[in-house]
């Protein structure tokens, strides 16, 4: 068979995805996009609240309607969507593609590849929880999908694991169809996910979050039981003597997501910190002709922002394939003091660029330095949530004479 030879192949179809494929075909490229599902949309069909879209379209959406308006988009720029199909393998060397699907392989040749592949969940097993394995333990995109797709109950009296975004949102949706939410566990001292949805989801509802817990035990052989919670110490060590049991049949687990790169685990370079792919400020990965988009790369706090990464990626990618814009040198940026991990890791030389970053604690009153560039105030700064940072043209231009780039928070707390 032959290779099929297009500009840019677009790898997922969630917001990333949708929003790199159509950028890349309005800007004049031959575009192809692959989806494992029938339909493009990836997670978002499932995310019934609101909160989408206030970034990029001026409005409060649902995730369906969010992906709508990316899925529209895509139709009117003339990008080719393939669902039930997935890339099977990466040859970086020979710049080559196979996928696979329902009409068998197609291999693909593209000038360009962005992979928009998103995050899996982290699963039970990942965290070392004595018990048995009964039913009732399910991650919270699991317990999201069997709810608002499948319009299914996983449970009846309910214990969340973790305070990430998912878990906040599946407690007050499991609530309001009837579901006991017993309490919101986290191991940290402060919520994993953004305040506004500890907020609207638990307090709003009287949803009890229970800061440095976790759970140690599970009981139930066929079906969950209960748990055993204790509580924690700053390292994360269990704390002798505070255990409890607390009876439920179903057990969420919001333990937090993984940027998904196998298929080019060990070809791409990766982040020590985050596990997703190193890119440069126009979202090209340290391989010339991989560009990524999406929770791949990072795991960001907003669908609004992968969205942008795509359309970043798409233009890049297309202006590059279609030999447009050769790829400028790229200076690397480097994390320093209150810096957990940012994205990109790299700048290039380009009209303008935003940084996205966290801090590694909770910061009131501090200021982001970026070496070559004034200071910035930052105020109410927490892990949870991504600090945007936008630099102009100028500042831009100033940053890539360097060598290299530090940038941290100093604290004036």
């Amino acid at each position: 068979m032959m290779d099929k030879k297009i500009d840019c192949l677009v790898l997922g179809g969630g917001a990333g995805g949708l929003a790199a494929a159509a950028e890349a075909a309005r800007h004049g490229a031959n575009v192809v996009l692959l989806d494992r599902e029938p339909a493009p949309g990836g997670v978002l069909d499932q995310c019934i609240h609101h909160g989408f879209g206030v970034h990029r379209y001026r409005e409060e959406l649902t995730g369906p309607e969010f992906a709508h308006r990316l899925v529209t988009e895509l139709e009117r720029s003339g990008a080719e969507f393939l669902g039930k199909r997935f890339a099977s393998l990466v040859d970086v060397k020979r710049r080559r593609v196979s996928t696979l699907g329902p009409s068998g392989y197609i291999h693909f040749q593209p000038s360009r590849v962005i992979l928009a592949t998103g995050a899996r969940e982290r699963p039970f097993g990942a965290l070392g929880v004595p018990g048995f394995r009964p039913s009732g333990i399910l991650t919270a995109g699991v317990a999201q999908r069997m709810v608002n797709v499948d319009g299914l109950l996983p449970g009846r009296r309910t214990i969340i694991l973790g305070s990430g975004d998912i878990g906040l949102i599946m407690a007050r949706r499991l609530h309001l169809e009837g579901v006991e939410v017993v309490a919101v566990l986290e191991q940290r001292a402060i919520a994993g996910g953004l305040t506004r949805n500890v907020v609207q989801c638990l307090d709003d509802f009287e949803i009890p979050l229970l800061l440095q817990h976790t759970v140690s035990c599970v009981h139930g052989t066929s079906r969950l039981e209960g748990v055993t919670v204790g509580e924690v110490d700053r390292q994360g060590v269990l704390i002798p003597g505070t255990e409890q049991y607390m009876a439920a049949d179903t057990l969420v687990l919001s333990v937090g997501l993984i940027p998904d790169n196998e298929l080019v685990s060990g070809l791409v370079p990766t982040d020590k910190a985050t596990g997703g792919l190193r890119v440069n400020s126009q979202m090209k990965t340290e391989i010339d002709w991989l560009y990524a988009a999406g929770n791949n790369v990072i795991i960001y706090d907003l669908a609004d922002w992968v969205a942008r990464a795509g359309e970043t990626a798409g233009q890049f990618a297309a202006q590059a394939a279609l030999g447009e814009s050769p790829p400028p040198d790229s200076v690397p940026l480097e994390t320093g003091a209150n810096i957990v991990h940012m994205v990109p890791t790299a700048l290039a030389d380009t009209n303008a660029a935003c940084l996205l970053l966290r801090v590694s604690e909770p910061i009131a009153n501090g200021s982001l330095q970026i070496e070559g560039l004034k200071p910035r105030p930052v105020a109410r700064a927490r892990p949870s949530e991504m600090i945007e940072v936008e630099l102009s043209e100028e500042e831009i231009s100033e940053l890539c004479k360097r060598e290299r780039i530090l940038v941290e928070i100093v604290s004036h707390d």
